[in-house]
């Protein structure tokens, strides 16, 4: 177990009356467990792979580069492991784990463009528009939010079981990538500009938590929770989502650049306003732990919640 992940549990075991971290799942099994989860939506992925020899070719060839380049999956094992709460067969969560992983990459393609963050590398290799050219990335991010709401509307067209509750996720994804790509909007209007506390923190929950937020009511919709126990996931997501964005801002500041495979440094450079550049490394750090310990505690009353609780310290203290 490393260290700053047993310095982090030590805390929320150690503090009288607070939240105690059910150690059921040590650190190597929760990592068995999201690496297995990581792995089932890799295997999703690849079925959906448009490997024909046609006109657009290089477009689908775009789409395949970014969208198998790796990544942690966190987005569509939350859809997955939420739904866990209510039942077994998680089969019945692939087409929108898929869907969420496909819009997730086709925001970090636009992400990437210069005309919004302007970067070279992503996951360790060169971005869309670097390996191909800027009008290829950008239809290929058009291409992935597109295939991704087609897929789950095939679904509901072609399988009537469940319908209502589909139309209910396929809202909750609408909605999630809605507010990301407002959110993406204010990071790039108030770059290089001073921004109000509560800007950045609308921003930050737009940007990055929104999605994390469908992910978790999208898990929870279709595995029929109850409104107060979709209310409860709710907080969770708010919380991890903040807690997401507040990390990568930390690591952005002081990460490992072979560990995040791209440069650090790149928000200051860029006059982006983040948790860190506005209360400072160690405020930003403070923060994070508390809204990582409410997260915790929001999903105390669910049985089966180890994972969940495991994944929110995950989030914390990831190094990429």
């Amino acid at each position: 177990m490393c260290k700053n992940w047993y310095n982090l549990i030590q805390r929320y075991t150690a503090r009288k009356g607070e939240i105690l971290v059910l150690l059921i799942y040590n650190f190597m099994d929760f990592k068995y467990e999201l690496n297995k989860k990581a792995e089932l939506i890799n295997q999703e992925l690849k079925k959906y792979i448009k490997n024909e020899d046609c006109p657009e070719k290089l477009l689908n060839s775009s789409v395949e580069y970014s969208l198998m380049a790796g990544g942690k999956r966190i987005r569509p094992v939350l859809i997955m492991s939420v739904y866990e709460l209510f039942g077994k067969d998680i089969e019945k969560t692939f087409i929108f784990a898929v869907a969420i992983e496909m819009i997730h990459t086709f925001s970090l393609i636009h992400d990437d463009l210069p005309a919004i963050d302007n970067d070279d590398y992503r996951r360790g290799i060169l971005t869309n528009h670097k390996k191909f050219n800027e009008s290829t990335a950008i239809l290929a991010g058009d291409s992935l939010l597109n295939y991704a709401y087609n897929l789950i509307l095939e679904d509901i067209i072609n399988n009537e079981e469940d319908k209502n509750i589909k139309l209910q996720a396929l809202y909750e994804l609408s909605c999630g990538t809605d507010r990301m790509i407002a959110g993406e909007y204010i990071d790039t209007e108030y770059e290089g500009k001073e921004i109000l506390s509560q800007y950045l923190e609308y921003m930050h929950k737009n940007k990055t938590g929104a999605l994390i937020k469908a992910c978790v009511r999208i898990g929870a919709v279709l595995g029929g929770a109850t409104e107060e126990e979709l209310d409860k996931l709710t907080i969770y997501a708010k919380k991890i989502g903040l807690a997401f964005q507040i990390k990568d801002d930390i690591l952005s500041e002081i990460g490992d650049e072979k560990e995040l495979g791209k440069p650090v440094g790149n928000d200051r450079k860029l006059g982006k306003c983040t948790y860190v550049t506005k209360y400072g490394l160690e405020n930003a750090q403070q923060m994070l732990n508390e809204i990582t310990e409410q997260a915790i505690k929001s999903i105390s009353s669910f049985d089966n919640n180890e994972f969940l609780k495991q994944l929110a310290l995950y989030i914390a203290n990831r190094n990429k």
